[in-house]
């Protein structure tokens, strides 16, 4: 995945919709929780914890697009504030495995403080 690519591409729309004066760190952020908040919402109900939804080719599209506009703020927000989504994904994914060590956390859904 070319994450610039996308990133010049979501600039050059904003752009060139003179949008760039509404994409503040805040307006951005509101907006990626209401997206997620719409992702949630197909599953809200689902009694199979969301597999049913996924296998549902209608609802399926709906939830790649929930999850493509949750992407696309992420990445507005990261290319606003200048920064390097990749090494910051990849530092959190090693601050997670120090917080939640294999043998202690195998097979356990609770919080790192909680082993």
């Amino acid at each position: 995945m070319d994450i610039e690519k996308i990133q010049n591409k979501l600039r050059e729309f904003s752009k060139e919709r003179d949008w760039e004066q509404f994409h503040s760190p805040k307006n951005l952020s509101m907006a990626l929780s209401v997206e997620v908040a719409e992702l949630v919402e197909i599953f809200q109900w689902s009694q199979s914890g969301g597999m049913d939804e996924i296998a549902n080719q209608k609802t399926r599209k709906e939830i790649e697009k929930e999850i493509a506009d949750i992407f696309i703020y992420t990445l507005k927000i990261a290319d606003l504030l200048n920064m390097d989504l990749e090494k910051a994904a990849l530092e959190k994914i090693e601050e997670n495995a120090k917080k939640y060590p294999i043998e202690s956390s195998k097979g356990k859904a609770i919080k790192y403080d909680q082993l």
